[in-house]
């Protein structure tokens, strides 16, 4: 069974020493939703909400080798240049240390690289993900928990086949708006 929950949660890294940091906070004016078995968010994310109850709170620890992985320094490259040209001029405006971009592997595969300095001849970027390498704790209260509808998992399905929704929903709860988002991350 499917299973379409809706939370509220705080996000912090735990550091070796036991430190927490806060580095995302998920409103119940603005919750994560999401529908199980589909892989749209961390197995062990999802694996510690599933069996919850809407009202039930949670706080849980995921290590880093089940959350985002380790942090790899082979995962740091150094790409040329001319990778980042558009019209045969440097696009230095988008790519500067500290942004984000999007990258294309030669697979089709799209994720995010952050630039972390721009050299004369190559940009090196770090495609780990943000928070390769940390302990994470998840805190906070499942707002709805239930069966999802055949017509949520129609929507994840066309999500994931990259077609757009016939509804204008994308099947986790968040309607489309103008620039093609949906509010949970995707792009349609």
């Amino acid at each position: 069974m499917n299973k379409y929950i809706k939370v509220a949660y705080s996000l912090y890294t735990i550091s070796d020493d036991g430190d927490q940091e806060l580095v995302e906070r998920v409103s119940s004016e603005h919750p994560y939703q999401f529908i199980t078995g589909f892989g749209m968010s961390l197995d062990a994310f999802e694996e510690n909400i599933c069996e919850l109850e809407e009202g039930e709170e949670f706080n849980f620890v995921v290590p880093a080798a089940q959350a985002h992985g380790p942090y790899l320094e082979e995962h740091v490259l150094d790409l040329g240049k001319e990778i980042f040209s558009v019209d045969g001029h440097f696009d230095a405006a988008n790519i500067y240390p500290g942004a984000y971009i999007p990258l294309m592997n030669e697979d089709g595969n799209r994720f995010q690289g952050l630039v972390k300095e721009v050299g004369d001849i190559t940009v090196k970027v770090d495609l780990n993900h943000p928070l390769a390498g940390q302990t994470l704790q998840f805190k906070g209260k499942v707002l709805e928990a239930r069966e999802a509808t055949n017509k949520e998992l129609e929507g994840v399905l066309n999500l994931l086949s990259g077609d757009e929704c016939e509804c204008g929903e994308c099947g986790c709860g968040h309607h489309h708006d103008g620039d093609g988002h949906c509010g949970c991350g995707h792009h349609h």
